[in-house]
């Protein structure tokens, strides 16, 4: 039996790009793959954190991720996430690969994001973009967002000046007229993406535009959120899974617990939009939250290994 491949982060990224992944993500839907029917993510406090068991199982693979969330790493100069993927055969659970988990998160949860803004955002005409973080998720969500969307101007809101500083000027290398700014920018923005270990609304609702499109993917908390409930309860709203987002998704729960929306507030799901049963409307904000889910990391560890093997 050959011993299983080891994937590092370099490895990974220059075998998929932020487009590839995004379409290896629509093409498992397609495929009929169904969020909703996937185990629950199991997470364990630590010491140090929290440890997350994400295991999924699809077509010829199967595969589990273990990934530590370590709050207290960033001021020792070590990652937030950390982990690694195992990847298995489907019909013996032979494993193939072992993946960095850490790197696997940097690129799958950048192209569910950049899938929603695929099926949510005009493609006749270049974005306002405003970007919430400065950390690894914000440069991949810029990147993935710039494979599928033309941007006019990139605005970072960011916790750290210097921090917003530094990817206003990342973007403007990839030929983004960018700046730093303030939470007030979504007034003006057609998408907004936030990607922060926020626990508390990052902006006020009100202020952005019908028609804009925000993404959410910084929390997978019921007690944490990055959006107000007034976006929420104005928007429609769109999810990977709806199981998935009534169990973890702060951002919809609290609106849900304060009665300014119900269950039947999210119009749809990934799956919905891909395939074209869910067709947004005019005249309202598009929100979307994802939580991030064991399939999403089982299809891009499988394209990943695939492109392993062929190259």
């Amino acid at each position: 039996m050959n011993p299983p491949l080891f994937l590092d982060a370099p490895t990974m990224a220059r075998l998929l790009g932020p487009a590839a992944v995004t379409d290896v993500l629509a093409d498992v839907l397609r495929a009929g793959l169904d969020p909703d029917a996937g185990p629950p993510r199991t997470a364990v406090p630590v010491p140090a954190g929290e440890l997350l068991l994400m295991p999924a199982a699809f077509g010829s693979f199967a595969g589990v991720k273990v990934a530590g969330v370590a709050p207290g790493n960033p001021a020792r100069g070590l990652p937030r996430i950390t982990g690694s993927y195992l990847l298995l055969d489907g019909a013996d659970l032979r494993p193939l690969a072992l993946l960095d988990g850490a790197a696997l998160t940097e690129l799958r949860t950048p192209a569910v994001s950049a899938l929603a803004v695929r099926s949510l955002t005009p493609a006749d005409r270049p974005l306002r973009l405003v970007l919430f973080g400065a950390g690894p998720q914000a440069y991949g969500h810029l990147e993935a967002v710039l494979a599928v969307r033309e941007v006019a101007e990139a605005v970072v809101v960011a916790r750290e000046p210097v921090g917003g500083r530094t990817l206003a000027g990342y973007a403007r290398t990839l030929g983004v007229l960018a700046r730093t700014g303030t939470p007030d920018d979504v007034a003006e923005a057609d998408l907004v993406v936030c990607c922060t270990t926020a626990r508390e609304p990052l902006f006020d609702g009100t202020l952005v535009a019908a028609g804009a499109t925000v993404v959410a993917v910084g929390s997978h908390e019921p007690a944490a959120r990055e959006t107000d409930t007034a976006l929420v309860a104005r928007s429609e709203v769109y999810v990977e899974a709806r199981t998935a987002a009534l169990r973890e998704a702060g951002d919809l729960l609290f609106p849900l617990s304060e009665g300014a929306i119900a269950a039947d507030h999210i119009r749809g799901d990934l799956a919905d939009l891909v395939t074209g049963r869910g067709r947004p409307s005019a005249g309202r904000p598009r929100f979307f939250k994802s939580v991030g889910m064991a399939w999403e990391d089982l299809a891009v560890a499988t394209a990943l290994y695939r492109a392993a093997r062929s190259s």
